[in-house]
């Protein structure tokens, strides 16, 4: 038999306890800067391009012929839009979609940069351009 009332629910850990660090391991070291997500760049590319022109959500989705909604979750990073659709979005706004690949790693260079205290010429990758991956 449990000691438990009836109705009261049992909790069953779903990690072990946290247990004490070794004596003499030291501090952890910081956990290291999120990368940005690609998404979350093309999408803060597209919103300030349109708000630029000064160009409403409506107007760009029906130009795009994409649902409104969705390009409000493409802009805010919260879906992954396919080439087709950036493509779309990109030509509706007068973009070409190099152009707006382009800008999005400009701000990927950025970005990064400002994490990791680099400039751009300071990057330790061997490659220093645009790559995509199917």
């Amino acid at each position: 038999m449990t000691n438990q009332a009836p109705n009261e629910a049992r909790v069953i850990p779903l990690r072990p306890p946290a247990t004490r660090p070794r004596p003499g391991s030291g501090p952890r070291p910081a956990p290291a800067p999120r990368e940005p997500l690609w998404r979350d760049l093309v999408g803060d590319v597209l919103r300030r391009e349109r708000l630029a022109q000064e160009r409403t959500l409506k107007d760009v989705a029906e130009a795009a012929r994409i649902s409104m909604p969705y390009l409000s979750e493409v802009e805010r990073g919260r879906k992954e839009a396919s080439s087709e659709v950036l493509a779309a979005a990109a030509h509706a706004l007068g973009l070409g979609l190099g152009d707006l690949l382009s800008r999005a790693q400009d701000e990927l260079v950025r970005v990064t940069a400002r994490h990791t205290g680099r400039g751009r010429g300071a990057s330790t990758s061997s490659y220093d351009g645009l790559c995509l991956v199917a």
